[in-house]
């Protein structure tokens, strides 16, 4: 029987369906990366999501593999070159949570140009104020997407009915110009943006890839949204940004500070920077939930159990 690693759980309607189509499915809650080093050598394909790291070191004992599934978008824990070189097949599923991350951009959005955080705070606790609490309307903005993949272009389908002037750069995508989105340069986005949003995977090349020289290159003061990973952005950097109102606020739905799990931050003294956006009245911060709804939860199975039967293994 061709069997089947859950190193991270999953909607049951994952292992239920793996197991119609004739795999045996495992999951071992409390193992950790050692443990599962020792028993990965059994197993035709993993399931993860973002509890350990694939390595070099774990994925040479895995002999007898032939897929790696991500429940999700993003790679990074993965070392694709060995698997590549290997024949392991790398599958995620961005098509089961794009909506989910496109809405929660949008209300993350709002929820900043409205001060809505501010005022919904300062209302309970019996404190009215309207002209302070003005709000900046998205409609006749320029909004700017990097990284016109399954997120971004889902986030510039949520725009469309806001009125705004949508722009996008993709570096290795073209001719991509829809009903949503128009492309574009980063010349263009420097000049012109005043909403920027990050739609891009974590790699060597994008790792602090906005930071003092990227955020000075802007002709207009922006507002900030993140929900891709939280490396892409050197948080100093950024808070200098909104410190100097370079940027007029940010969203961030993920931090720099995050470990290999995205369910706890890194284990080291916080530095001044994260305290600084904890307490900001400019920022709104979610624990990296973009992607996560109800409805995306089986989606992301689906697409995932789609991928790994059109293998043909069983």
């Amino acid at each position: 029987m061709k069997k089947i690693l859950f190193i991270d759980n999953a909607h049951p309607f994952l292992q239920n369906e793996l197991e119609k189509a004739g795999f045996v499915c495992d999951y071992f809650a409390d193992y950790n990366y050692d443990d599962f080093s020792t028993i990965i050598s059994i197993y035709t394909g993993i399931i993860i999501r973002s509890k350990i790291k694939l390595d070099r070191a774990i994925l040479e004992k895995a002999k007898n593999l032939k897929f790696i599934g991500r429940v999700g978008a993003g790679m990074e824990s993965i070392d694709i070159d060995f698997a590549v070189s290997n024949n392991i097949k790398l599958l995620n599923s961005p098509e089961g949570n794009r909506d989910a991350v496109g809405e929660h951009a949008i209300g993350m959005l709002l929820m900043l140009m409205n001060k809505l955080k501010t005022a919904d705070t300062q209302m309970r606790n019996n404190i009215r104020l309207r002209e302070e609490n003005r709000g900046t309307e998205i409609k006749g903005k320029t909004i700017a997407i990097i990284g016109y993949g399954n997120m971004g272009s889902a986030f510039a389908r949520k725009l469309n009915g806001f009125e705004a002037n949508v722009i996008a750069y993709d570096k290795y995508k073209f001719n991509y110009s829809d009903d949503f989105c128009r492309e574009s340069s980063m010349e263009e986005v420097f000049e012109t943006a005043d909403i920027l949003s990050l739609h891009v995977p974590l790699t060597e090349e994008t790792t602090f890839m906005v930071n003092k020289t990227f955020l000075n290159k802007f002709k207009k003061n922006i507002y900030f949204v993140n929900t891709s990973r939280g490396k892409v952005v050197k948080t100093d950097d950024l808070v200098d940004g909104i410190k100097k109102e370079k940027v007029l606020g940010v969203a961030l739905d993920v931090l720099e500070y995050e470990g290999t799990s995205f369910d706890i931050l890194n284990e080291i003294e916080l530095p001044e920077a994260y305290h600084y956006l904890i307490h900001s009245d400019r920022t709104v911060l979610t624990p990296h939930i973009a992607g996560w709804t109800e409805e995306s939860k089986i989606k992301l199975a689906q697409v995932l159990v789609d991928k790994i039967i059109s293998l043909q293994l069983v």
